[in-house]
């Protein structure tokens, strides 16, 4: 009896020993198992650690081996993205809210072409320009974009549709089609990238809101510690304050020169000064004297002055939760033309024209995440103007303030609301209130500064 207790004993003391032996065995068992795989995966990184370090040393030699008309292969113009551009698609909408009629709007002074987008939306609902853009790497060289506007009038435009090089060295690149000019800081802008639901009135009156053109644009990126770009552009003049007449020679030139940095670690800052100047013949504009109303045709030509700064912070370079943004532009505008009282077919008047400026002045400030409030003040000067046939010459000088409140539930959404008292015109002021969605759809590239 004795001999079998001890026999239970043992076995009883006996397994569990040999269980912990076996789970022993199977933990020593992974952990190798683990050191080789892991050692394996550490060859493998080397081997590609070299790899990659033989292709960048070889890159120079075979970048000038392969000859400027050989075909580019699928990798070469970027990947799976080579024949399929990206797609992004901006859907925006309004509710307007006014005490005076937007299809009425006229500032007193200031002339316009016929269908002039200046001026408030339109009351009630109603669907903004929605935009579809098309952008890719072409090849090596190259690459593509297309933006195409989708007005509520149920329209479309071609706001931007260029070619742009992306290997020319030495911080020049060339841009030619249709394009949005670099003069200025808000020119170059897409409409739902703004900070305020409209352009500032300075931009509507003296360059019919944005100038765009159709020509050549060349850029200049200097190899310095301080951010310093320069460009000029030539082209057709399509764009108000030129009137897209045919001609052999230029109709717009343009010249810009940018320069930024940063102010410790959480400041940076940009300033730039542009010039435009564009030709216009027999170009039809409509004009609301500060007295009276009339209409002419203009031949001659307008320089555009613009100066521009904007300073933003955010916390140690971080503004995921609070960030400011302060941003002003001034720009001045001298016409020198001859005038048709009456339309193109009437007697030139020679030495007319009229000197005219505006500024506005803005900040934005993000008090927590996804949520902005931005304050915008901006004044016009009508100036003196030569000819009284056409112009009044009682000065007038428009103002307008605007209040916005935006939630941002993502990048690619945003939603506002903005109340502004409008004094661009005489008599009492106009006072709105406009509701705004924007949602992006699809590619969302990086915006600039």
């Amino acid at each position: 009896m004795r001999h079998y207790f001890s026999v239970g004993v043992a076995l009883a003391l006996g397994l569990p020993l040999a269980a912990l032996a076996d789970t022993a065995s199977d933990i020593n068992a992974l952990r190798q198992e683990i050191e080789s795989i892991r050692g394996a995966y550490e060859q493998r990184l080397q081997a590609l650690e070299q790899r990659l370090k033989a292709a960048e040393a070889q890159a120079p030699e075979s970048s000038v081996a392969v000859a400027p008309s050989a075909a580019p292969s699928t990798s070469a113009g970027g990947g799976a993205n080579a024949f399929n551009p990206a797609l992004s698609l901006i859907l925006s909408g309004t509710y307007s809210r006014t005490s005076r009629d937007p299809a009425a709007y006229a500032a007193p002074g200031f002339s316009l072409p016929a269908g002039s987008d200046a001026g408030p939306v339109g009351r009630g609902f109603s669907l903004a320009e929605s935009e579809l853009t098309l952008s890719a790497s072409i090849d090596p060289w190259l690459r593509g974009q297309a933006s195409i506007a989708l007005h509520p009038e149920n329209t479309v435009s071609v706001e931007e549709a260029y070619v742009q090089t992306t290997s020319l060295g030495n911080g020049l690149t060339l841009k030619t089609g249709r394009f949005f000019s670099g003069i200025g800081y808000l020119n170059e802008q897409h409409s739902h990238t703004w900070d305020f639901a409209d352009n500032p009135l300075a931009y509507q009156l003296l360059l019919g809101t944005q100038f765009a053109d159709d020509g050549l644009q060349l850029r200049w990126l200097a190899p310095t510690d301080l951010f310093l770009e320069a460009g000029a552009e030539v082209g057709r003049g399509r764009g108000f304050p030129g009137s897209n007449s045919s001609r052999n020679g230029a109709g717009a030139t343009a010249l810009f020169v940018h320069a930024g940095g940063d102010i410790g670690e959480s400041q940076s800052w940009r300033a730039g000064l542009s010039m435009l100047n564009a030709k216009a013949t027999s170009q039809s504009l409509s004009t609301a004297g500060a007295l009276d109303s009339s209409t002419g045709a203009f031949s001659g030509r307008t320089r555009v002055w613009v100066g521009d700064f904007v300073l933003k912070w955010a916390p140690n370079g971080n503004g995921t939760r609070t960030n400011f943004k302060l941003q002003g532009e001034y720009l001045h505008s001298k016409r020198d033309a001859s005038v048709a009282a009456g339309g193109p077919d009437a007697t030139s008047v020679s030495g007319s024209g009229a000197a005219q400026s505006g500024w506005y002045l803005q900040g934005v400030y993000q008090f927590m995440p996804r949520w902005r409030v931005g304050l915008r003040t901006e004044r016009l000067d009508s100036g003196a103007v030569t000819d009284p046939d056409l112009l009044s010459q009682a000065v007038y000088r428009p103002r307008k303030n605007s209040l916005m409140l935006d939630f941002n539930p993502s990048e690619f959404s945003r939603v506002r609301l903005q109340l502004a008292q409008d004094r661009s015109r005489i008599g009492p002021a106009d006072n709105q209130l406009l509701l705004q969605y924007q949602m992006s759809l699809g590619a969302h590239g990086a915006h600039g500064f």
